[in-house]
């Protein structure tokens, strides 16, 4: 067993935005290694949930002191992201941008050995759906998504970190579409928003999937996307992983899962109900988000597998049909932002602003 750098028993690694879906696997899937001594998750609002080897601090990483929190880790992960408002675009840049900006300059004033960012395939600039692409596709995202375009600039911003600091092994993990049973309560209220019914969303009760052209895109797992995090903190690798699981999505799989029937929609038809649906409040995600989906490209994995030694072990479709149980049976954990019900329910979901507020 390796000795931290605080004199520690195994590794001290911090995970920055621990008790979201990604957070909470990242810190299970560590907390189960033997050669991690201790795990600081840190978070704006402290969970009830626990796992072995964590200790917990609050911080806000646009405004907190992070230095002190990252001095004595071998690792940082940075996983804390602001998908809404996406009415607001202002607040996601400071918090997604500024603040990411504020954890890499803080780890590279704590001499932290390894940072571990979470980039996505909404980094990569419009590609194929026919083709896979590798980590070498240019990455300037969608301009008009917020999320595309956050993740599409921090690209650039570790471009110049890496320069800057090149003792510092820098990984970033692109992975595609991230799901698990207890996540299904949050990414509701993140992008379907209050007046979808949990319970709807099951086997005979959605009749037809839209068709479009250009829906196909890449899903997983969140415990295989942690394991790729667990990998990245321990084995000496660096630069870009492309992470996800097969088949690839396509209506008629979705249409399959639901047994439905894929009904093919002209694309301008099913944007205009959603920007009408956006611009009322009454759904978070933009038709802009859409638009950046649509055009995804389709990654390949290979470097992942290889170099990282990181296979998926659940399917996209499993991935998906768990977060669908998890859905109707409103599944959840004790953290803040996993929460089956989010504080004043759905009825402070409408009353706020769906993609308006925080």
């Amino acid at each position: 067993m390796t000795e931290g750098r605080a004199g520690t028993s195994g590794i001290r690694v911090v995970v920055v935005g621990a008790t979201g879906n990604v957070g909470t696997s990242v810190v299970a899937a560590l907390s189960q290694d033997p050669a991690v001594g201790s795990v600081l998750g840190l978070a704006r609002r402290l969970p009830d949930w626990r796992a072995p080897k964590i200790e917990w601090a609050r911080a806000d990483i646009t405004k907190d002191d992070l230095l002190t929190l990252f001095r004595g880790a071998d690792v940082v992960i940075h996983l804390a992201w602001l998908f809404q408002p996406t009415h607001d675009p202002v607040t996601t840049w400071r918090v997604n941008v500024h603040g990411s900006i504020r954890v890499f300059e803080a780890a590279a004033w704590a001499q932290v050995p390894a940072l571990v960012h979470a980039s996505s395939v909404g980094a990569y600039s419009p590609g194929p759906k026919d083709q896979p692409v590798d980590e070498t596709w240019p990455t300037h995202g969608w301009p008009t998504a917020g999320y595309t375009r956050e993740k599409a600039y921090l690209e650039r911003v570790l471009d110049t970190f890496e320069s800057a600091h090149p003792d510092t092994r820098v990984v970033r993990l692109r992975p595609g579409f991230i799901f698990k049973r207890e996540s299904a309560s949050e990414q509701r209220r993140l992008f379907a928003g209050p007046l979808l019914p949990n319970r709807l969303v099951r086997s005979s009760t959605v009749p037809i999937v839209p068709n479009l052209p250009g829906l196909r895109f890449q899903a997983m797992h969140t415990a295989d996307v942690a394991e790729a995090y667990r990998l990245a903190a321990l084995r000496p690798v660096r630069g870009a992983f492309n992470l996800a699981a097969e088949p690839v999505v396509d209506p008629e799989l979705l249409a399959d899962i639901l047994h439905a029937r894929p009904v093919r929609v002209p694309t301008p038809v099913l944007r205009a109900a959603v920007a009408a649906a956006w611009h009322l409040h009454l759904l978070p995600a933009s038709p802009q988000l859409l638009d950046a989906v649509l055009r995804l490209p389709i990654m390949d994995t290979t470097r992942a597998r290889t170099e990282l030694g990181w296979s998926p072990q659940h399917s996209a479709r499993e991935a998906i049909e768990e977060f669908l149980h998890g859905l109707q049976e409103k599944a959840g954990l004790p953290t803040p932002p996993l929460l089956p019900d989010a504080r004043g329910g759905r009825v402070r979901e409408l009353v706020t602003g769906v993609g308006k507020r925080p």
